[in-house]
């Protein structure tokens, strides 16, 4: 009876977290009645217009979380309306202010459905900032420390060249005759250690170029097509990674999850908006594509009648995690008041 007892203690905590629904998003004080969408917006920056949580996006936009997965539904030149009765968006129509694009007063918005001619995928607006991200899409970036180490290995090039680029010929050992001829070159960077486990979670890997093989052998011969940095002997050969879907759907974890940032994209050791991090934490511990967690500052000690006092921890900003590796994940600052430092948290908001 004392086990049971027991545990129905421990997991009290984390039933209550779930059991919590997801409060409904709160309107700005300056929302407009409606914004017309331009090239260059995202969904994040237009919910933000109108709400002050532009990830609680099923409420937002009064769709469902299967439906509002598919990101080519907005496009330039669409109204979107704000619905105060509802406190969701919807994409309305046209029109002079005060009206909803058919002559209705503005306390009344008529929807109806109609066709889109000529718009295509490429049209429609992103979830968020596309460019910031595509980098870390097409790329491992992180890999187990085993298979860096095991990887193939550029081991020379024509007339002694240290140093090459695209279009010139590299010479590789190890590489395997079953597995395609197309591979991507990295050099070993950062091992990633966690802060608190002093776990190795992985290496960072640096991307310096593509490359092809043209002939399969002991030690192979292979054509560099494409390079972003010098390329040199010693540097490793990863196979191309699948491909990644960037069509996310913001959200809170369902679950209570607390992270750390172990790294700045570009070796630096604060970041601002825009900015991609790197987190100690990943898909064995329930993060996910599309996670929006609330970064933190901890508290500083002050002193004051000759006593220590810890402040306590502040809220500055918000991440958005778009890749997810076993032990880390990589999340683009969204939102910042402070600029984020190592080591600061980031948790369930």
């Amino acid at each position: 009876m004392r086990k049971i007892i027991s545990l129905i203690c421990f997991l009290l905590p984390t039933l209550a977290f779930a059991a919590q629904p997801e409060a409904a998003p709160q309107l700005r004080s300056d929302a407009p009645d409606r914004h017309v969408v331009v090239k260059g917006d995202t969904l994040w920056d237009i919910s933000a217009k109108f709400f002050k949580d532009p990830w609680k996006w099923q409420y937002i936009w009064g769709m469902n979380k299967d439906a509002i997965k598919d990101p080519h539904w907005i496009y330039p030149g669409d109204v979107i309306v704000l619905d105060r009765a509802t406190g969701t968006l919807r994409i309305g129509g046209g029109g002079a202010p005060g009206t909803a694009g058919t002559g209705s007063p503005s306390n009344v918005v008529k929807l109806s459905p109609k066709a889109r001619e000529g718009h295509s995928a490429h049209e429609a607006i992103q979830s968020i900032p596309a460019k910031a991200i595509e980098p870390f899409l097409s790329q491992p970036l992180v890999v187990e420390e085993n298979t860096m180490k095991n990887a193939p290995t550029l081991v020379g090039a024509r007339e002694g060249r240290v140093i090459l680029g695209t279009d010139d010929i590299a010479f590789v050992k190890g590489l395997p005759s079953g597995k395609g001829d197309r591979w991507q070159v990295y050099r070993p960077g950062k091992t990633l250690v966690d802060p608190d486990s002093k776990e190795t979670l992985g290496i960072e890997a640096i991307y310096l170029g593509d490359i092809e093989v043209t002939d399969f052998a002991d030690v192979s011969t292979a054509k560099i097509t494409h390079s972003v940095q010098e390329i040199n002997k010693g540097d490793r050969l990863v196979m191309p990674s699948g491909k990644v879907v960037n069509a996310y759907l913001p959200r809170a974890p369902g679950s209570k999850i607390s992270t750390r940032v172990i790294s700045v994209y570009g070796g630096v050791s604060q970041a601002g908006q825009n900015t991609v991090v790197t987190l100690n934490k990943g898909a064995r511990d329930g993060l996910e594509n599309g996670h929006v967690l609330a970064l933190y500052r901890k508290g500083e000690v002050v002193k004051s009648e000759g006593q220590d006092h810890t402040l306590p921890d502040e809220r500055y900003g918000l991440l958005f995690v778009f890749r997810v590796f076993d032990k880390v994940s990589y999340a683009l600052v969204m939102q910042t008041k402070l600029p984020v430092q190592l080591l600061d948290r980031a948790q369930t908001p």
